[in-house]
């Protein structure tokens, strides 16, 4: 008698958590590689904890998928929401990350 096992041709490859689709460059990856962006009182924030409460964006932490996002209106989108969404918190966090530094010890509104 024959065994009728299908054999993969590849290893399958290691899961590492949820995949994501960053609304900048459309790539997907790893949500550890990504930032979650939220919005809080029309303004979008970092949420590096991934913690805070409502619809999230994903995007890599990186000033070109941040420009991306913005030119394609990919925000409002993303977090369903039709109003005009300010992006000074999430754009200083992200040019902080860029830099080499911890935004989210020093940014009061990723506290919150």
């Amino acid at each position: 008698m024959e065994s009728s096992v299908v054999r993969r041709s590849e290893p399958a490859p290691p899961s590492t958590g949820p995949i994501r689709t960053c609304v900048g460059c459309r790539a997907r990856a790893s949500d550890s590689e990504l930032l979650r962006a939220v919005v809080r009182d029309e303004t979008v924030v970092p949420d590096p904890r991934r913690r805070l409460p409502g619809r999230g964006a994903w995007l890599h932490p990186d000033p070109v998928c941040l420009r991306a996002a913005e030119r394609r209106r990919a925000f409002p989108r993303a977090l369903r929401v039709t109003a005009a969404l300010d992006l000074a918190v999430l754009t200083a966090h992200i040019e902080s990350v860029a830099a080499g530094g911890c935004a989210s010890r020093d940014d009061p509104a990723v506290d919150e």
